[in-house]
């Protein structure tokens, strides 16, 4: 095993690549009670049932793509990279998608899964890297930092600190209510963590906030800890029902096909990138073993779509247990090992509410709003594009909305700035293809 990650090579051990592991699963592992309440629409109250995702199924489809899509990447790409279903991902498919268009979370699957295979695809043949250099730097760090913003929003709504103004759109929400000034302490408890560098911080400001709310009474006590493992048949193998659907094949399930794709596509380079830099890994601007990390991406998105979740894709708190010091793959396979572990407690699980998880939804959307920095705003050719794609996601509660409008917006500046030459070809595609998304949205 120290042979086959390199060890050596690399200076690790065991204990380090086990610490590493173990912090990096204590930083991502709010997703296990995120993704569950935002794909079955738990804040929504009263959307029909018979519509929403079975939430014991969701829990199991995460901890298993999470762990089988870390797991790939821990043997085949050797990445101390773990993976499970995406923030911002899962927002899109529960809140645009499938709340938002009407269309059955079926649907949805089948749409994750055609990415997925897309994207395994591309990879096989190095048109992924291609059709990723042709979208310029500053529109990928507007989609992150728009989806950030579509994030926090979100999560504001859920916790009602943000409601419904019929005056205004949107106004503030009743800051006496038990469970917003709950979301508030636990905003203060993370906000605190993250800024002292505590590792799991997010993990840890959920925690706390449980057991404040079940001390004020605002959340029941559990009964039970460890429980049965709940049914995976509700979602396992949906994706494939919707092939056999006519409504399934239109315009609009292009677009949301696209959006699945290009915003894995962003996720999974900048993570990549990051982690293999933070790690030492990257040698002379180069990544070594790219596409086999590549694929492993694409395989965790595939597979997760036919047990029943959201894109899976690299998670960025990965920095974290390379902060600890992981190094190699290894780590990947412990951070994995958890989340098979974390399956059985999901009774414990169940008393997180979305006053809970709002917290977690904010901060994460901070996080992700830092690459606003990276964007020149001085040139306004770039500013317009970009500022589109930013501001359009949380307004019109729709990532793919956002990525349209700063894609048909980037080639028209561009060339009336006497900047075509620098527009790549591709760019031209791309605005035909949401200029249609807009026409035919409807």
């Amino acid at each position: 095993m120290q042979k086959y990650f390199e060890f050596e090579k690399y200076g690790t051990n065991y204990r380090r690549e086990f610490i590493g592991g173990f912090t990096t699963f204590l930083a991502m592992a709010y997703i296990l009670v995120v993704n569950p309440l935002t794909l079955s629409l738990a804040s929504i109250k009263d959307y029909p049932d018979a519509l929403r995702m079975d939430h014991g199924a969701v829990f199991v489809a995460t901890a298993l793509a999470s762990a089988i899509g870390s797991i790939v990447m821990g043997l085949l790409g050797k990445y101390p990279l773990a993976l499970a279903p995406g923030m911002g991902l899962n927002a899109f498919f529960a809140y645009t998608v499938v709340l938002g268009s009407g269309i059955p979370w079926q649907h949805a699957l089948g749409a994750v899964l055609i990415s997925g295979i897309f994207f395994f695809i591309l990879t096989l043949t190095g048109l992924r890297e291609k059709l990723i250099n042709a979208i310029p730097i500053e529109l990928k760090y507007a989609v992150s930092a728009g989806i950030g913003l579509f994030i926090t929003f979100v999560g504001l709504q859920n916790a009602k600190i943000i409601v419904n103004d019929d005056a205004t759109l949107v106004g503030l929400g009743d800051m006496s209510d038990g469970n917003v000034l709950l979301t508030v302490f636990g905003i203060f408890v993370t906000v605190i963590m993250m800024t002292r560098k505590i590792k799991g911080a997010v993990f840890y400001g959920m925690v706390i906030t449980v057991i404040a709310g079940m001390i004020f009474g605002l959340i029941k006590v559990p009964t039970q800890i460890v429980g049965a493992v709940p049914s995976l048949e509700p979602t396992f193998g949906a994706a494939f029902s919707s092939f056999g659907d006519s409504s399934f094949y239109t315009t609009a399930m292009l677009g949301i096909v696209l959006t699945f794709l290009f915003v894995d596509f962003f996720d999974n380079a900048g993570t990549l990138v990051a982690v293999a830099s933070q790690a030492g890994i990257m040698k002379d601007n180069k990544l070594p073993r790219a596409g086999r990390a590549l694929i492993a991406d694409s395989i965790a998105s595939s597979v997760g779509a036919v047990l029943g979740t959201s894109t899976t894709t690299s998670y960025i708190e990965s920095t974290a247990g390379v902060a600890s010091g992981a190094r190699t793959g290894f780590a990947a396979l412990v951070t994995a090992g958890f989340f098979i572990l974390s399956i059985f407690f999901f009774p414990l699980l169940s008393v997180v509410t979305s006053a809970v998880t709002a917290p977690a939804l904010i901060i994460v959307g901070v996080l992700m709003v830092s690459s606003l920095g990276k964007i020149d705003w001085t040139k306004f050719e770039i500013a317009v594009p970009a500022f589109l794609t930013i501001i359009a996601m949380p307004l019109s509660y729709s990532i793919a909305t956002g990525i349209a409008m700063g894609f048909i917006f980037y080639p028209i500046t561009m060339i009336v700035k006497g900047r075509a030459k620098e527009i790549n070809p591709i760019m031209y595609l791309f605005f035909i293809i949401f200029l249609l998304y807009f026409i035919f949205l409807k």
